[in-house]
This record gives structure tokens, C-alpha cells and sequence, in this order.
């Protein structure tokens, strides 16, 4: 299937087949989905697809000319890769137009077993070298290299001239800790990392107290946050907590802000980037609607060669708030 652009491809979150149908009518290039198990980094109860929804979800996407992209981005448990493989198995036999993998040992055995299945590989495994990038595709015939969070537009583009793939990038979304696919600071807490079983602080372990004057997020027991009754309480991550250390409290590891890269779509594009993805497979179809919608706009204005149109999207960003994250890397 080709997408509905050329250029820039964006590239959408699918989280349930509802926000599926949502990220489709707005106008999605492509959608990125998971199934609801272990296989990917987005495994919380209600979200995700089963065999079923994705072969339903395929045939919606395929009918309006958009690609579905399958995330297996978690890393096979030692001993039994049975699930893993058996994802790639079933996205080849509905035909889904890539898969998203992160693991070496899993790239192989697809490229072995489905030679015709495209495959992308996650930030998860965060490649950022011509190097890492290079073996990746002359080992295991990636196609589309998907890069962390960690690099300025000028990086971008001399890594683009360097590579032999497409790259993708993240426009959009929660920022995660700048050690992509590294992190394992959820399973301290409460022995689940996204690495492995595809979630980060699950559901079962955070709890939210009320003590009258503020509002309390927990985390396997321990407090992560407080806060008054004029702020907005974040979802309990660990590294967007915010602790007491030498007298103060501040967010130690990172605020919970947002990327936005709306402005800066025409130097991605002339960075020579393929794809633009947009995070949040844990948001409702609401927020894919009105994201997806935004930037699409945006990314056609881009071709156009026009700046992209006024929009508003902070009520749709964590912690009320948008940056352009490692792209400008304001901090040096």
C-alpha cells in the first residue's frame, strides 16, 4: 500500500481499533499498533489489538489508502521467543505492510522466515550511528530505521547522508528518558520494565491518595508525586517523578513536558526525513483525532513549501506544555 504522501509520511498512533478508525479519517499516513500481549512496549489493559481486530483494522486502513505498521518492539524472554515470533508470524499472514522490531535475534528470524515483510527497527534499539545503522540493514535487510530522541536536526541530516535507509522520527508526544530502549527504571519499583513486558509503570501498581489538601501518585507503594489542587496530576512515572533532594522538590530526572515539532517540519523534511510519528498509543481517539488532524495540515503545508498553519495543541500535551526537545537541544 502507498501512503497518502510522498515526502513526509506521518505516521500515527493506533492504540485501540477505535483510535485505528480515528488516526485514518484525520489523516494518517500510516498507523503503528500493537498486539495485546508481552510483544510490545504498550502492553496496558483496554489498549492493543487481537488477530481479529488487526485483520478488521487492516482492511479499514488498506480501504483508504493508509499502511499499518505492527510494533513486536519488546525483547523476547530468554528461552522463549515462542510469543515473539509468533507476532511476526501473524502480522505477515494478515499482511500488515511492516513490522517494527527491536530485537536482533527477532529481525533474523524474519528476515528468514517472511524475506517479503518489511521491517523497520524501533527506537527501542536506539541505532544512531551510520554504523549500528548500516549493520542493521546489511545484516537483517532493515528498511526504515526509526531514531531516539537524543539528536539535532543538523545530526539528522549528516546521519541521513551517511545511511542507506529511510529514518523516521518522533514529532509529537511524551519525551522519554535520552537513553532510548535503555530503561529499566520501572522495574525497581515494580519489577516490570518496557524492555521486556511492554509496560512502564503498570496500571496494577499505581494507586492515587487523596490527603484533602493534595493529591498523592504512588507507585508499588512509593510516592512519586504530589500535587496541589491547581495542578494537574501526571500519570506515575518514575522518571517523571518529583522528589525531595538537598531541602528542595524538583522533577530530579525529567519534567513531564512534550515534543511538539510542528514549527520545524520544513528542516525535518530537509533533513531528509521519511517519517514523522506521533506518540500515544495510551491516548484516546479524541487525541489522535485532533493530532493527527493538526498535522496533517502542517505536513501538507510543508510540501507546499507554506508555514504550517496556527494551531493550538497544549491541552493535548503532558504537563501542559511542548518543547522541540533534543531537535534544538536548548540546554547547551
Amino acid at each position: 500500500m502507498k501512503g497518502r504522501t510522498r515526502t513526509l509520511e506521518l505516521v500515527c498512533p493506533a492504540g485501540t481499533p477505535a483510535a485505528l478508525r480515528a488516526a485514518v479519517d484525520a489523516g494518517a499516513d500510516s498507523v503503528y499498533l500493537g498486539f495485546r500481549d508481552e510483544t510490545n512496549a504498550r502492553n496496558f489493559p483496554g489498549l492493543n489489538f487481537s488477530r481479529a481486530d488487526l485483520e478488521e483494522g487492516l482492511a479499514y486502513a488498506h480501504g483508504h489508502g493508509v499502511k499499518v505498521l505492527v510494533a513486536i518492539n519488546t525483547f523476547p524472554a530468554a528461552g522463549n521467543p515462542g510469543p515473539w515470533r509468533g507476532a511476526v508470524d501473524a502480522a505477515a499472514a494478515l499482511g500488515a505492510d511492516a513490522i517494527i522490531v527491536a530485537d536482533i535475534g527477532l529481525a533474523d528470524y524474519a528476515r528468514r522466515t517472511h524475506p517479503g515483510l518489511r521491517r523497520h527497527l524501533s527506537v527501542q534499539a536506539a541505532a544512531s550511528s551510520p554504523e549500528a545503522i548500516g549493520f542493521y540493514h546489511r545484516e537483517l535487510g532493515i528498511k526504515r530505521v526509526v531514531l531516539p530522541r537524543v539528536l539535532t536536526i543538523e545530526e539528522i541530516a549528516a546521519l541521513n547522508k551517511a545511511v542507506p535507509v529511510e529514518t523516521e522520527v518522533f514529532v509529537f508526544g511524551a519525551m522519554s528518558v535520552m537513553a532510548e530502549g535503555r530503561c529499566t527504571m520501572s522495574s525497581y519499583l515494580t519489577g516490570k520494565s518496557p524492555n521486556t513486558v511492554g509496560v512502564c509503570s503498570p496500571a496494577s501498581h499505581v494507586r492515587y491518595v487523596d490527603t484533602g489538601d493534595r493529591l498523592l501518585t504512588t507507585l508499588g507503594g512509593y510516592t512519586i508525586n504530589a500535587f496541589s489542587e491547581t495542578e494537574s496530576a501526571c500519570y506515575p512515572t518514575l522518571c517523571k517523578g518529583r522528589f525531595v533532594a538537598r531541602g528542595k522538590a524538583s522533577y530530579l530526572f525529567e519534567e513531564p513536558t512534550s515534543l511538539n515539532a510542528i514549527g520545524i517540519l520544513p528542516e525535518l523534511m530537509a533533513a531528509g526525513v521519511t517519517g514523522l510519528k506521533i506518540e500515544g498509543r495510551q491516548r484516546g481517539r479524541a487525541y489522535v483525532a485532533e493530532v493527527v488532524a493538526a498535522f496533517r495540515r502542517a505536513v501538507d503545508a510543508a510540501v507546499r513549501g507554506e508555514p504550517a498553519p496556527p494551531t493550538d495543541l497544549v491541552a493535548m500535551t503532558e504537563g501542559g506544555c511542548y518543547s522541540a526537545g533534543a531537535y534544538r537541544k536548548a540546554w547547551y
